[in-house]
């Protein structure tokens, strides 16, 4: 009789666990190796949260930042600073002039975007008010950025894991 309490007992705990881990847990923004898959940060947000980019242009020696804001399963490019024009930034683009920095809002929604860290660029990720060293946490390894539906067991172990 008692190992027929013990099966029922972790029969409903399983199916439990099962069932809060198809709970929907709200989305998160992963950082993925290319090549082999790796997930090197996983970070919770929701429409209207910004991701942005920082890194330093390898020809001009000046700041970029490129911002992106969560759109539902997307990342929709809202606004790119400068400092100079050079080889990969925009010299057609219809830019103001914003505390000596040129600011445009191009076009633009990815459902990824490919980033190649580097030491020299010293990219940097911030996803809302937090900033990651994204050089240190890849290796230098060229990621897919992306935002991804996370379930509610997902999500909890996400904050575990930044």
């Amino acid at each position: 009789m008692r190992r027929r309490y013990v099966a029922i007992a972790v029969l409903v705990a399983l199916l439990l666990i099962g069932t809060v881990a198809a709970l929907p847990g709200g989305r998160a923004l992963v950082v993925e190796d290319v090549e082999t898959g790796e997930q090197y940060l996983t970070v919770s947000v929701e429409d209207g949260t910004t991701v942005a980019l920082e890194y330093m242009h390898s020809v001009e020696k000046t700041r970029v930042y490129d911002e992106y804001t969560v759109r539902g399963d997307h990342l929709e490019m809202t606004r790119m600073e400068f400092e100079s024009f050079g080889w990969g930034l925009p010299s057609r683009a219809n830019v103001t002039r914003e505390d000596g920095m040129y600011v445009f809002d191009p076009p633009g929604n990815y459902t990824r975007v490919t980033v190649s860290p580097g030491d020299v660029a010293g990219h940097k990720l911030h996803v809302g008010a937090e900033t990651y060293d994204l050089v240190a946490r890849t290796n230098g390894r060229s990621v897919h950025l992306y935002v991804t539906q996370r379930s509610a067991f997902g999500a909890a172990t996400d904050q575990l894991n930044t």
